[in-house]
């Protein structure tokens, strides 16, 4: 079975939970070309590598076209109609869905309204959207089965919204949090975001202090927009596989037994490396 396991240290957004799954392999292009799928106003996508504090990590950054302004108020049921009408396949959509359910039923408490008439404001924004359907399709691209992910740091002080002054963890954040681990911080700054808590809520399986038992396959980091002082503002993700041979896993040294053989000619050599290309670790 492939999991995932988001390894939240630096807290969770949904800019870091994209860039960290295509890092980690999710298919850049299937994302992409998918996405075309979502009505709304037009966007680019911008990838681009970033070191934050010594670990290179991928920063996404969704760029509006500056001839249309953003639209900013988004009712939850208009946000629903474009992704079920997208035609996106039934693992996506459910993703996608499970996320805005999350955020909308905790807006609604919050605002003290009815779901229907909740409209968003930064997440009903084209670039929230873009990252919540954008992590929906990196996961079904990663064949992930089941979700895990740490105990999430959540932040503390300030912050501006549209409604004004708020605490962090912002209310919505923290109602999406209820029931699920949150970890301590010391920094006096948002380190996750209602969209982060909408993924962390909607789509997690199982939380676990450390890692759970499995195979790592690919491992990616995601760059948040701040820096921070004592450590790197990125997401771990790591996908792997849980087996049921897990206690007798074996790796094949091969490679190491050919290399230091003599007398290879180069074309020996070619061959060699063709014949075992395919040699994966692998279990009796």
């Amino acid at each position: 079975m492939r999991i995932l396991y988001l390894d939240c240290f630096s807290g969770i957004s949904g800019d870091m939970t994209l860039g960290a799954l295509v890092d980690a392999g999710a298919d850049r292009t299937y994302i992409e070309e998918e996405l075309t799928k979502i009505k709304l106003e037009p966007y680019m996508l911008e990838w681009k590598r970033v070191v934050k504090r010594g670990i290179s990590a991928l920063k996404l950054d969704v760029i509006l076209d500056p001839q249309y302004p953003p639209k900013h108020h988004r009712h939850y049921s208009e946000i629903v109609q474009v992704i079920q009408q997208a035609g996106f396949n039934e693992r996506v959509t459910a993703l996608s869905l499970a996320i805005f359910e999350k955020i909308g039923i905790a807006e609604a408490k919050i605002h003290g309204i009815p779901v229907e008439k909740v409209h968003f404001h930064e997440v009903g924004a084209i670039d929230s959207i873009v990252d919540i359907v954008g992590v929906a399709l990196a996961i079904d691209s990663l064949q992930v089965e089941r979700i895990f992910a740490s105990p999430v740091p959540l932040g503390s002080g300030t912050i501006h919204i549209d409604h004004g002054i708020y605490p962090v963890p912002a209310p919505a954040t923290l109602e999406m949090m209820r029931g699920l681990p949150i970890a301590s911080t010391n920094y006096n700054l948002e380190m996750t975001t209602p969209t982060g808590a909408g993924i962390i809520s909607g789509i997690v399986d199982e939380f676990s202090k450390s890692f759970p038992p499995m195979i790592v396959d690919t491992i990616g980091y995601g760059a948040g927009t701040r820096d921070l002082p004592n450590q790197p503002n990125v997401l771990r993700v790591v996908v792997g596989k849980v087996d049921p041979y897990i206690g007798k896993w074996q790796v094949s040294h091969e490679h190491l037994a050919h290399e230091h053989s003599h007398g290879h000619t180069h074309d020996d050599h070619h061959h060699h490396q063709h014949e075992h290309s395919h040699t994966h670790p692998h279990h009796t």
